[in-house]
């Protein structure tokens, strides 16, 4: 990537995706609020999230290849107008007074579905309108970005609920969706560079020749793989720490909707701090050691949640604040290595992958955690996964492969052949493998 390469068209896509985000986020917190209010079900708002969920996990690796296949502009805008017009349906419904529940985990889905085209396809684009050296910080403002979304989703949700019926709010989220979609219609989105077979036969690769070359891509790259494997292990211990913390807040620290309050906008607020640190600091040289070290504060961060008395929870909000800054430092670095050590035409894929394999340890962390819990109390699990997510980040430091991962094989992709993946990796037709 050229280094002159212009950043205005790029910061105009990305200024309208981030104000869609915003609508979308509060859309999400309008209809978990709406699900609250209407069957005080904790199956029910379980069910949402795992809707919401399910399609990265089960379909990611699969939209990865046609986000490789596709033009990457024209994805983004079918992703982000599908999206748009389930919003504008279910504000008919809810106009009509016709709403069912089913409706509300139709749209759920449909975002989810959306969202696993359009996030690889985004992150790929990125790497060719984005010169590589200013990648990790353009990663930090993302960054700052979902925590912004972390801190202003609920009170603003709050706020137009009060001023608002849901279709109303629906239709601002149809509205900041438009400042998403439209710049794509005007605004060139490169595509990487087709390979020789392609331009001499005029053809495109099948698309299961395409899954297997992006399966043997990976298997063949032991630096991508230690890369899934902690990103699998932190998923694990971590997603948990999310689902426990307000019974860590009611039951150990006494505290109520404040204290919780206080901690989640604490949390954001950390992720702000971390973006922006990150975005004008730009981490060092060698990306994964920033990604490392930002892992290992992670850490201490949950860890010092769990260890906190239960008459120091000032003690708690330092923790929060910690563990959200280095959740910057941690993951924007990483995306930043994924764009440039990764062959442009195969990121869609690594990246979908990447992304379910994490994803996927979610309900497993979550079926452990619970009984865990009920057993043993709450704070044992932020004490053992802030540990556990230390020693990963530490351990990172003394793996050759990881700490080479950014030598990539951009340029050197591995041989294709059947016998460099397993047969047990290789997809069959029709088959899932999440």
């Amino acid at each position: 990537m050229n280094a002159s390469k212009p950043l205005r068209p790029f910061l105009i896509l990305w200024s309208g995706q981030a104000l869609s985000l915003v609508g979308s986020a509060v859309v999400q917190f309008a209809l978990v609020w709406w699900l609250t209010q209407e069957t005080g079900s904790a199956t029910i708002l379980a069910t949402a999230s795992l809707v919401g969920f399910l399609p990265q996990v089960l379909l990611g690796p699969f939209a990865g290849v046609l986000v490789d296949r596709w033009s990457r502009r024209w994805t983004m805008f079918l992703a982000d107008s599908v999206i748009a017009l389930a919003s504008l349906l279910l504000a008919y419904l809810f106009w009509t007074e016709a709403i069912q529940i089913w409706h509300i985990f139709a749209l759920l889905f449909v975002r989810a579905l959306g969202g696993s085209f359009h996030f690889p396809a985004m992150q790929a684009s990125t790497s060719l309108m984005v010169p590589h050296e200013q990648l990790t910080r353009v990663q930090g403002f993302n960054q700052m970005l979902e925590g912004g979304l972390g801190i202003v989703a609920a009170p603003l949700g709050a706020l137009l609920l009060a001023f608002l019926p849901m279709q109303g709010i629906l239709a601002v989220d149809v509205v900041t969706a438009l400042f998403a979609i439209v710049p794509l219609l005007f605004i060139a989105v490169p595509q990487p560079e087709q390979s020789a077979e392609e331009l001499a036969t005029g053809k495109k690769t099948p698309y299961w020749t395409q899954m297997r070359e992006g399966l043997a891509y990976v298997w063949a790259w032991p630096g991508i793989l230690f890369l899934m494997l902690l990103a699998m292990l932190v998923n694990f211990v971590l997603t948990p720490v999310i689902s426990l913390q307000p019974l860590l807040i009611a039951e150990h620290f006494g505290g109520g909707a404040w204290e919780f309050g206080a901690m989640q906008s604490t949390f954001g607020i950390g992720i702000i701090v971390g973006g922006l640190i990150l975005g004008a600091w730009g981490g060092f040289q060698k990306r994964i050691l920033t990604s490392l070290a930002g892992l290992t504060g992670l850490g201490l961060g949950i860890g010092l949640i769990g260890l906190a008395p239960a008459n120091l929870f000032w003690l708690a909000i330092v923790g929060g604040f910690v563990g959200g800054s280095m959740i910057a430092i941690a993951n924007g670095p990483v995306r930043a290595i994924l764009q440039t050590a990764v062959a442009p035409k195969m990121q869609g894929r690594v990246m979908s992958l990447i992304g379910s394999l994490a994803t996927a340890m979610t309900p497993l962390g979550l079926m452990l955690a619970g009984p865990l819990a009920d057993q043993f109390g709450v704070r044992p699990w932020f004490i053992v996964a802030g540990a556990a997510t230390m020693l990963v980040g530490l351990a990172g430091f003394f793996i050759p492969a990881l700490l080479t991962v950014e030598d990539g094989r951009s340029n050197t992709p591995p041989p294709l052949a059947e016998e460099t993946v397993p047969e047990d990796v290789q997809p069959e037709p029709g088959a899932v493998n999440a």
